[in-house]
């Protein structure tokens, strides 16, 4: 699974949601989705624009977690 950590960038920036969502042209809706680890794709343009208004590289809000299931 993917983790997203888009909570920590957001505390680091001292930037609420909807002021991210804003610079980035982004809804509320679909920021929170993200941040909430609902959302099932982000395209690279999102993670773009996110990475340039938060000052940070993907890693920072991207994190792999493998799966607990044993196959």
């Amino acid at each position: 699974m993917i983790r997203i950590h888009l909570e920590k960038q957001l505390a680091k920036k001292q930037l609420k949601l909807y002021e991210l969502a804003a610079i980035v042209g982004m809804t509320n809706a679909n920021l929170s989705h993200l941040k909430t680890g609902k959302a099932k794709a982000i395209r690279f343009s999102t993670l773009m624009a996110l990475c340039k208004a938060l000052d940070c590289q993907p890693g920072d809000l991207l994190q792999y977690v493998p799966d607990d299931d044993t196959e």
